[in-house]
């Protein structure tokens, strides 16, 4: 059975998420994937963890309980966790080789994003990584655009609640006690997305 990757309906939508996943599966090192992975905002269907290998694979999410007891996801530890209200996320310090957040930040306010990085860094053993994507800040529109065409989810599009740039995003990953030396960014899908991949 073809599993929804998100909420609503776009056809495009499988084919993003699957272009999130291969960035995200890039920018994490073979050598840390002996380790744990947490992906936030994972979805009622997981498809980034059920995509990347990695020894322990964890989730957390608004999660039903029909995706927490979903047969393709065994193997996988999902949560039902909502990172909005800004409580600290239930892993021991120094937990997860990586951490990643795919096409999240957008759907969170700032303020709460700050708060969120807290608990990454805290989350993540040194010299763990953690990778984020999230539309560059100029594709608002065109993002509009696509929902009219039935290309994206306008359940998802119409949920966002900040845009972060490049500037925005490094100016929030230092404050949060990350290094600057230890971020890297890049582009992708025609430079509408942004991923940051960030060593602690």
């Amino acid at each position: 059975m073809d599993k929804k990757v998100t909420r609503g309906n776009g056809l495009l939508e499988k084919f993003l998420a699957k272009r999130r996943s291969d960035v995200a599966n890039g920018l994490i090192p073979f050598s840390h994937r002996k380790g744990r992975i947490l992906d936030i905002g994972c979805g009622s269907y997981p498809f980034f963890l059920v995509n990347t290998e990695y020894s322990e694979k964890y989730g957390i999410d608004r999660i039903g309980k029909e995706a927490l007891n979903n047969e393709n996801t065994a193997g996988i530890n999902l949560l039902n966790f909502d990172i909005e209200k800004s409580e600290p996320m239930p892993f021991p310090d120094n937990y997860f080789s990586a951490v990643t957040a795919l096409a999240v930040v957008e759907h969170i306010a700032p303020s709460v994003f700050l708060g969120l990085l807290k608990e990454i860094k805290r989350v993540l053993i040194p010299g763990g990584v953690y990778v984020m994507t999230t539309p560059a800040p100029w594709s608002g529109g065109l993002l509009d655009l696509m929902v009219k065409l039935r290309l994206v989810s306008s359940d998802e599009i119409e949920e966002h609640k900040a845009e972060w740039g490049r500037n925005n995003l490094l100016r929030a990953v230092t404050k949060n006690g990350f290094v600057k030396e230890n971020v890297r960014f890049g582009y992708f899908e025609i430079f509408m997305n942004t991923w940051m991949a960030v060593i602690k």
